[in-house]
């Protein structure tokens, strides 16, 4: 029987990391080794590696025991074999951990079996998908089962969306009255070797964007109301626009990052009375040169996305259309360790005792949440704190079990400091009284 928080007894492992040994996955087993012997668990965290291949799942803990210095992963972490499209395999993996990391994406082909076995088995699970699609037809389908049998179901635990959901909330944790508006930019930074994505997110991008009207009718199945909004409008900024913050080119960040706060604000807003937060995100692109690239590849892609021979092309050739950002193989480890983020919040509001519904903002907030490469590293922290957080801060989880984003499971638990332990840092840069 599954208790609060998933986490239930006589289970042989804590978290199973599913999908060890796809391109994410590896990066995710090596975190949880290196946080199994970390301060907090001194290695007391059972876990295991689960997939279809033994030979593969041993090469992963081979490969994170010779990076760590740990020759007893081979023999210590168990390896459980099961296969996404077997969903019996996939129940006799769940009901063996108390949490799941699932690694297996595009989550809109794959997501659904692991979401299913998880919730009929009383286990938590937690996913790294940046797709709003899957992420809220999950909430539709399966919140209801998931909060009768106790267990969280965490969608967008990765890069997406964990910096800006939780950093939205440590902006307003941090501010001396009512955050009412938030816009965030991200940078981020690569070394001297470049940098390149492995072309799994471009096909869920591919796939993401072809299927939006699938999204509105999920949308009003869901059938929420708007969210009010409290204070002043935030304005919407353009398609492209000179930031003079960064003194660079900005454009709105095409990940799921404002669909995923936007419903963290909801639940917070429904469920915990707490005034609703308007969001927007951006990315800095650089000069004009990087604005006119852009542009044309772009558009490119919202031609071909639309048809099904041109998401065949794309799907076929990610470094021709993407300008070599995304590739079959991925970035290399010299890629990764030269590559960084920083995502940074300008939040207003409304000092204490004044009412936000009258009047002009009055405060200001300037934050920071800054990682290494966004891609792999900081998604694997991510990941795998959000895991730490489902087993250890149990009773700071929401009273019902449910399908929830970061922001709602997390906002009471220890989550952004240990997420600051582990090299995602939350910062406050300036605050200001207009």
């Amino acid at each position: 029987m599954a208790t609060r928080g998933g986490v239930t007894a006589g289970r042989p492992y804590e978290l199973v990391v599913f999908g060890a040994s796809g391109f994410t996955g590896h990066f995710v087993a090596e975190e949880v080794a290196r946080v199994a012997a970390g301060a907090e668990l001194r290695g007391s965290l059972r876990w295991a590696v689960a997939g279809r291949s033994r030979d593969k799942l041993q090469g992963v803990l081979d490969r994170a025991a010779e990076r760590l210095g740990k020759p007893e992963l081979k023999s210590e972490v168990g390896i459980i074999l099961c296969d996404v499209s077997d969903p019996s395999s996939l129940a006799d993996m769940a009901k063996q951990a108390a949490v799941v990391l699932n690694c297996v994406g595009p989550y809109r082909f794959f997501g659904e079996p692991v979401v299913k076995a998880c919730v009929e088995n009383g286990t938590s699970c937690v996913d790294i998908s940046g797709e709003p699609q899957f992420l809220e037809g999950m909430y539709l389908k399966y919140n209801d089962k998931a909060a009768e049998k106790g267990v969280y179901v965490v969608g967008s635990s990765g890069f997406d969306s964990i910096p800006a959901d939780m950093g939205v909330l440590y902006t307003r944790d941090n501010l001396k009255g009512t955050l009412t508006a938030v816009e965030s930019f991200l940078t981020v930074k690569s070394g001297p070797e470049g940098y390149s994505i492995h072309d799994g997110t471009w096909k869920s991008a591919i796939h993401g964007l072809a299927d939006q009207g699938n999204l509105r009718t999920l949308r009003k199945q869901i059938g929420h109301k708007p969210l009010p909004i409290i204070g002043a409008k935030l304005k919407r900024r353009g398609l492209v626009f000179y930031s003079q913050e960064f003194k660079e080119y900005s454009i709105p960040f095409m990940g799921s990052d404002v669909s995923v706060v936007k419903r963290t604000q909801r639940y917070l807003h429904t469920d915990l009375k707490e005034t609703p937060v308007q969001y927007a995100a951006y990315a800095t692109v650089g000069g004009i040169a990087s604005v006119i690239k852009l542009m044309f590849a772009g558009l490119l892609f919202f031609l071909l996305v639309k048809f099904s021979f041109g998401r065949n092309l794309l799907t076929k050739y990610p470094e021709l259309f993407s300008g070599g950002h995304f590739t079959k193989k991925g970035p290399t480890q010299k890629q990764i360790d030269g590559s960084s983020f920083t995502m940074t919040f300008f939040g207003e509001g409304y000092c204490e005792g004044q009412d936000p519904q009258q009047g002009k903002p009055n405060v200001k907030i300037c934050t920071q949440v800054k990682g290494p490469d966004a891609g792999y590293v900081a998604t694997a922290v991510a990941m795998v704190q959000a895991g730490v957080a489902l087993l250890k801060d149990a009773s700071s989880l929401p009273k019902q079990g449910g399908v929830y984003t970061p922001g709602a499971a997390f906002s009471k638990t220890k989550l952004i400091d240990r997420l600051n332990k582990h090299g995602i840092e939350f910062s406050v840069i300036s605050k200001s009284e207009a």
